[in-house]
């Protein structure tokens, strides 16, 4: 390859990063801030029948409904970016996130429409949880398939920063708006975040729509290697490595909800809290993320073996999460705020190569179905449910310790599971090894 042909690539590679981070920034940051806005007034707007806890817990009910359509959305996109290709499907995405979150914000409360309020909120919800589900794997895609060679997880990672990314500006949102009186932000400062995803969703389309097909689909397109129903011959084909896969996703996902959407209930509700401190204290550890994430990328990217990699982000966990819960149970401000800044840093170093960790191991015919499905059915079975079983526990045992057990399990499971999934075949590494001309027509 000629200097410039390098040159040029190198280029086309870092645009795709950087849409795939700018589209995924805005596709999270309305996806987290249905999460916080279950949390401080979903109950109270859309279930005022319900009081306390109970509220609560529905609401949150609520917020998992959007993990249920994920797998949905996973499936659906899945197929069309495996066989038409990943940029078609990721204009789609972007376009039905920001079209319901807009529509969230302009729904009546039960007070004005009654029933149909809560039962509107979950339709919408749905779509929400549908379009998120496809454009995870096809920003991952987009990027990671775009990447030189070697440096897959690297380029992956731009995608996942999005999240961090969202979370922060949703953080942020709620966190101006809270400073409204409560009847103020109630009637109408909650809205203000989700309306606001109108503007953005006109930033990400211009930027997406400079962004090149990725060289892999490209070549499948050419050689017509595609597959014609690519959730049947994956499930068929792969059903152990999407077993392992949705296993392996669980802390990345459950993390950021174990803290932003259950601890921020918790502390507000149960302990001394109030909104705009504990809020301030996701803000810190959201930005604490977004500065140590892309780290992890560059560990797994330079360290010979992913599983050592993987081992060394993640076995802290297993005492800094309950060491977060335990610092918020003190109702110290300090102590609260330095527990969950720093059990943010091992599950979101793990979070970064996770992305190019999971898409290395299915082939490229099949590949945005295959991480599509593990990611999206581990929101709706592990991450999704977290705050909904953290209440759950809570409100049944009335200790924390419970919960905290269900942590550690879900940071060992993770654990447990990425390291089998590294035994399996790297496809990457075997595409990067045939010649040009035949790299497309890697076997599953």
């Amino acid at each position: 390859m000629s200097a410039s042909a390098a040159k040029e690539r190198n280029r086309t590679a870092q645009r795709a990063g950087i849409g795939a981070f700018i589209g995924s920034t805005i596709e999270w940051f309305d996806f987290y801030i249905y999460g916080t806005a279950s949390a401080l007034v979903f109950g109270k707007v859309f279930f005022p029948e319900l009081d306390g806890a109970l509220g609560t817990l529905v609401a949150f009910a609520t917020f998992w409904v959007g993990f249920l359509a994920r797998p949905l959305g996973g499936i659906l996109f899945g197929h069309y970016g495996d066989r038409l290709g990943r940029k078609k499907t990721l204009v789609i995405t972007l376009l039905m996130m920001g079209v319901s979150t807009t529509l969230i914000g302009l729904l009546p409360g039960y007070s004005s429409i009654g029933i149909a309020a809560p039962v509107l909120l979950v339709c919408i919800r749905m779509v929400q949880g549908i379009g998120l589900g496809g454009e995870w794997g096809g920003s991952v895609l987009i990027a990671s398939e775009h990447a030189p060679k070697g440096k897959s997880v690297l380029y992956g990672a731009f995608a996942q920063q999005g999240s961090p990314v969202g979370n922060t500006l949703s953080t942020v949102a709620f966190l101006a708006t809270s400073q409204l009186p409560d009847e103020a932000f109630e009637s109408w400062g909650w809205r203000v975040p989700f309306l606001a995803s109108a503007l953005l969703v006109i930033v990400g389309l211009f930027v997406r729509m400079k962004v090149a097909e990725s060289p892999a689909m490209a070549d499948l397109i050419k050689n017509k290697e595609v597959a014609k129903l690519p959730v049947a011959e994956v499930v068929r084909t792969q059903p152990l490595l999407i077993a392992l896969g949705v296993g392996a996703c669980t802390i990345g996902l459950s993390a950021t909800y174990f803290k932003s959407t259950f601890a921020l209930s918790w502390a507000t509700s149960s302990l001394d809290f109030d909104r705009s401190s504990f809020l301030t204290i996701i803000l810190v550890a959201n930005i604490t993320q977004v500065i140590v994430q892309p780290f992890g990328a560059v560990i797994a990217t330079r360290m010979r073996s992913w599983s050592r990699a993987v081992t060394i982000m993640l076995v802290p966990e297993l005492v800094l999460l309950p060491l977060m819960f335990i610092l918020i149970g003190t109702e110290n401000y300090a102590l609260a705020m330095l527990g969950v800044a720093v059990a943010t840093i091992p599950h979101c170093l793990y979070y970064a190569a996770l992305a190019g960790m999971l898409a290395s191991r299915f082939p490229a015919r099949l590949r945005y179905t295959g991480i599509s499905l593990c990611y999206q059915l581990c929101g709706t079975l592990l991450g999704g449910t977290t705050p909904i079983i953290g209440q759950f526990l809570l409100n049944r045992t009335g200790s924390i310790a419970v919960v905290i057990g269900y942590a550690v399990f879900q940071v060992a499971l993770t654990l447990g599971c990425m390291l089998l999934l590294l035994k399996r075949p790297n496809h990457d590494e075997r595409a990067a090894d045939q010649p040009a001309s035949t790299a497309a027509a890697v076997p599953a």
